[in-house]
């Protein structure tokens, strides 16, 4: 997987986080679902690169094939 994403059980109970920080993938992710530009979560959260916000679409894109066993 995309090396800007960590999971690590000490560090926000272990959900997958960008790296170096302690900021969820999801929270990002829900900025983008509500529509924020990639310029409004980069200057809200300065931690961030624009690398980062495609790194956590790429980790949900692959998140998304997961196959739920009958």
């Amino acid at each position: 997987m995309n090396p800007r994403i960590t999971s690590n059980p000490n560090i926000c109970a272990g959900e997958p986080c960008i790296k170096g920080t302690r900021i969820p993938v999801h929270v990002v992710l829900s900025h983008l679902a509500a529509n924020e530009d990639y310029d409004t979560i980069l200057k809200n959260f300065p931690r961030l690169k624009h690398e980062d916000i495609l790194a956590c679409l790429e980790y949900a894109a692959y998140i998304s094939t997961e196959k739920v066993a009958p």
